[in-house]
C-alpha cells in the first residue's frame, strides 16, 4: 500500500546518488547514503544528511548486497528506498524485500520488474498489443543448435540476449555462424556475473540499427504518459556513450509507431513510475522493440531539459500515490545532448582506464549542466562502473545545442587519468552525426566500424601520464614508478622550474612511453588493462590459432576478450581465474610452432 515518507535511503553512489540527493532535498526529505570503503570521501556521501558504512570494496559487498543496504535503512529509519539505476535496481526479490520490511520502493512493483525484466515475457507483451517485432525465440535457448538452426531460418546477423539483462551486458551480436558458441558462452557468462541468471534468446539483429526509446511514466490513477523519446545510438560494446532528446530525423509514422507501443506496453503491464521503452530503427526504417528499463535511465537529464519535468521528483509523487503533475504528453522544447565522461582510452578501443583525478574544470554558461560523481582528488578504482559524469547542454535547436556541445567540451579539463572527452570533441564535428550537409549516418555499431579512424586525424589524446606546459602555467602531472605500477602525481610547481621543468618533462616523459600496457611483443599475450581474469580458457601445451580466446579479463564492469595474436602453443601461463592484472602485465606465451 501507498504511503507518505519524509526520508529516502539512496541505494546507490557516483552522480546518480548526488542526482537523487538534490531532488530529495528539493522534496524537503532526508536523504541517506551508503557507501563502499573506498567512497568514503565521496561527494554523495559528502552531500547526504546521513552516510552508512557498507563494509566492502567491490560491488558484490556492498552495493550488490541487499540486506545490507535494507539492515542500514532498518537501522536509520528510513521511509524509503530508491535504487538509481544498476546494481539492485532491476532486482524484484530485493524490491520485495523492501516493501515487506514496511519501507516505501521507489520503482515499479516487484510483480512488473520481473515480468518486463524477463526479455521473453516482455517480448509476449509486445506482441500482445501489436509492437513491431523482429523475428526472434519465444523462450529461453537451450544450447547452442538452437542458435544456429535459428540462425539457419532468419539469417544472419542475430543477436544473443540475456533474458534477465540490460545495460548491454550479456548481449552479444554475431555476423559469422562460426562464432555462435564462443558468443553464447560470453553472453551466459556476462548475465550470471551481472544479473546472477543466464537465460538467454535469440532474435533478428537489424542492419545498422539506431537505438530510440521512449520515456514513460505512469502513476496509480491510471494516467500513461510518454514524456518524450531519445536517440541513444552512439554506443561502444553496446553501452552508450551520447544521448539526445527528442530522437531527430524519425518520420511521423515512427515517432507515433514507438510512442504508441511504448504506451500500451506500459498499460498492458500495469506500469507504476518511471521506465523507458527501447526500440532499434534499422537502416531500412524497420521499428522493432527491444526492451523495457525498469527504472530511472542514465540519460534522463536530455528529456528533464527538453520538458522541463524533474523525473526523480515525478518517481516521488508516484511512489506517494499522488497523481502526475501532467496528464498528457509534453511537446519537446528545444534539443539536448548528455556525454558520458567515462574514463577509458578512445585510442585504445574504450579501454577502462583507473586512475586518480588531479584537475577537474567543469564548463559555464547557457544551458550547461553537469550531474557528477567525482571531484579533484577522487581515486576511481576498477571495481566500479567508468562513468565520472554526464555533460548535458541544451539549446533552442539541435544546431545550436551541436554548438554550445563544441564549447561545452572544449572548456571542460580533466587530468591524471585518460577520458573519452577527446572522442566526444571529434564525433560533434563528424559530418555523420552532426548531419549538417549530409543524413545522419550514426548506428549502434559505427564507432567500431565506420567511426574508427575518427581519432587518428584529431589534434589530441586522452588526458594522462603528462601534461603538455600551458600558457597559463597551470598544475602538471608527471608518471612516477612505485611498485612496478605507474602512478600519476601532481606536481603544482612545475611551471615555475624554468629549463629544469623541461628536464623534469623530458624525462617523464620516457618514462611514461616505457611503461605504456604492452601490445603483443613475440610471444607474450599481455592483459590490456588493468582488471580480473574472470576466465581463463587455455591450458599449459595447448595449441591454439590466431584469434582464438585466451582469457576474459572485466575492468569497470566491461568484458575485455583476450585473443591469440599469432598460431602456436600455450606456455608459461601465469594467472588463474580470479587473479588481477595491471595493464600490460603477462598472462601466458605463444610459442611458435618448432620453438
Amino acid at each position: 500500500m501507498l504511503k507518505p515518507f519524509d526520508s529516502v535511503l539512496i541505494a546507490n553512489r557516483g552522480e546518480i546518488a548526488v542526482r537523487i540527493i538534490g531532488a530529495a532535498h528539493d522534496a524537503g526529505l532526508r536523504a541517506v547514503a551508503v557507501y563502499a570503503d573506498s567512497d568514503a570521501d565521496a561527494p554523495h556521501v559528502k552531500l547526504a544528511d546521513e552516510a552508512y558504512a557498507l563494509h566492502g570494496t567491490n560491488a558484490a559487498e556492498t552495493y550488490l548486497d541487499a540486506q545490507k543496504i535494507l539492515d542500514v535503512a532498518l537501522a536509520s529509519e528510513t521511509q524509503a528506498v530508491h535504487p538509481g539505476y544498476g546494481f539492485l535496481s532491476e532486482n524484484p526479490h530485493f524490491a520485495q524485500s523492501v516493501i515487506d520490511a514496511g519501507l516505501v520502493w521507489i520503482g515499479p512493483h516487484p510483480d512488473t520488474i520481473r515480468v518486463l525484466g524477463d526479455k521473453v515475457t516482455a517480448r509476449e507483451i509486445a506482441a500482445k498489443v501489436g509492437a513491431p517485432l523482429v523475428p526472434g525465440t519465444s523462450a529461453p535457448i537451450g544450447d547452442v543448435s538452437e542458435i544456429e538452426k535459428f540462425a539457419d531460418e532468419y539469417g544472419m546477423p542475430i543477436a544473443i540476449k540475456a533474458a534477465h539483462g540490460g545495460g548491454g551486458r550479456g548481449l552479444r551480436v554475431v555476423h559469422d555462424a562460426d562464432l555462435i558458441a564462443e558468443a553464447f558462452a560470453a553472453a551466459t557468462r556476462e548475465s550470471v556475473a551481472a544479473f546472477g541468471r543466464g537465460e538467454c534468446f535469440v532474435e533478428r539483429y537489424l542492419d545498422k540499427p539506431r537505438h530510440v526509446e521512449a520515456q514513460v511514466i505512469a502513476d496509480s490513477h491510471g494516467t500513461v504518459v510518454v514524456v518524450g523519446t531519445r536517440d541513444c545510438t552512439l554506443q561502444r560494446r553496446h553501452q552508450k556513450l551520447v544521448e539526445e532528446a527528442p530522437a531527430p530525423f524519425l518520420t511521423a509514422e515512427q515517432e507515433t509507431s514507438i510512442r504508441d507501443a511504448a504506451r500500451a506496453i506500459c498499460q498492458e503491464s500495469g506500469y507504476l513510475g518511471v521506465g523507458t521503452v527501447e526500440f532499434l530503427v534499422g537502416s531500412d526504417g524497420t521499428v522493432s522493440f527491444l526492451e523495457v528499463n525498469t527504472r530511472l535511465q542514465v540519460e534522463h537529464p536530455v528529456t528533464e531539459e527538453t520538458t522541463g519535468i524533474d523525473l526523480v521528483l515525478e518517481q516521488f509523487r508516484i511512489a506517494r500515490g499522488e497523481p502526475l503533475s501532467i496528464s498528457r504528453d509534453p511537446e519537446a522544447i528545444g534539443h539536448a545532448f548528455e556525454f558520458r565522461i567515462n574514463c577509458e582510452d578512445p585510442t585504445r578501443s574504450f579501454v577502462p582506464s583507473p586512475g586518480t583525478i588531479v584537475e577537474w574544470t567543469l564548463p559555464q554558461g547557457p544551458g550547461i549542466r553537469v550531474d557528477s560523481g567525482v571531484e579533484a582528488g577522487t581515486i576511481v578504482g576498477g571495481q566500479f562502473d567508468s562513468m565520472l559524469a554526464k555533460l548535458i547542454v541544451s539549446g533552442p535547436n539541435r544546431a545550436t545545442a551541436l554548438a554550445r556541445s563544441r564549447r561545452a567540451l572544449a572548456e571542460m579539463r580533466v587530468e591524471g587519468l585518460p577520458t573519452v572527452l577527446p572522442f566526444h570533441r571529434a564525433v560533434t564535428r563528424s559530418s555523420e552525426f552532426t548531419a549538417e550537409n549530409t543524413e545522419f549516418g550514426v548506428h549502434t555499431t559505427w564507432i567500431e566500424s565506420d567511426g574508427s579512424g575518427l581519432l587518428e586525424t584529431a589534434p589530441e589524446r586522452s588526458e594522462v601520464s603528462v601534461s603538455d606546459q600551458s600558457s597559463t602555467g597551470e598544475p602538471h602531472t608527471v608518471p612516477i614508478l612505485i611498485g612496478g605500477r605507474v602512478h600519476h602525481v601532481n606536481l603544482p610547481g612545475l611551471a615555475g622550474l624554468g629549463t629544469h621543468a623541461e628536464t623534469i618533462r623530458a624525462q617523464a616523459a620516457e618514462i611514461s612511453s616505457t611503461l605504456e600496457p604492452a601490445k603483443h611483443n613475440g610471444d607474450d599475450v599481455t592483459a590490456p588493462m588493468q582488471g580480473t581474469v574472470t576466465k581463463l580458457l587455455v591450458a599449459e601445451g595447448q595449441e591454439v590459432a590466431a584469434g582464438d580466446l585466451i582469457a576474459v579479463v572485466e575492468a569497470m564492469k566491461m568484458e575485455n576478450p583476450v585473443r591469440a595474436h599469432k598460431d602456436g602453443r600455450i606456455d608459461g601461463i601465469s594467472v588463474v581465474q580470479g587473479d588481477t592484472r595491471a595493464g600490460g602485465e603477462l598472462i601466458c606465451h605463444i610459442r611458435s610452432q618448432g620453438a
